[in-house]
């Protein structure tokens, strides 16, 4: 059962850094919400590429700067890294992120 569910998962953004780095934050932001938390609170963003070059800056910036008004990203950014991968969990996904908020 668990592979059919895995075969049947919605794909989001296949092929697409920008999207799928948009989806990611939006992802991130439904956790931080349910956390109490809001960008506000979070002091550094750690991203995982799969197969990153230099020349995928561009498009990995304009995925972010496509939801920074949408999800309240504040200015100046909290510290981000984008950390190169040979591979994420699924062989679709990109992107992955993890987000260190500090909350009082």
């Amino acid at each position: 059962m668990a592979s059919t569910a895995r075969r049947d998962a919605n794909r989001i953004a296949t092929g697409d850094l920008a999207g799928q780095v948009a989806q990611v934050l939006r992802n991130t932001a439904l956790g931080l919400t349910a956390a109490g938390a809001t960008f506000a609170d979070v002091v550094r963003l750690r991203f995982f590429l799969t197969n990153s070059t230099p020349e995928m800056f561009g498009e990995f910036m304009a995925g972010i700067e496509s939801v920074a008004v949408e999800l309240g990203l504040p200015t100046p950014r909290p510290p981000v890294s984008a950390i190169g991968v040979d591979f994420l969990f699924e062989p679709d996904v990109l992107v992955e992120l993890e987000a260190c908020a500090i909350l009082d």
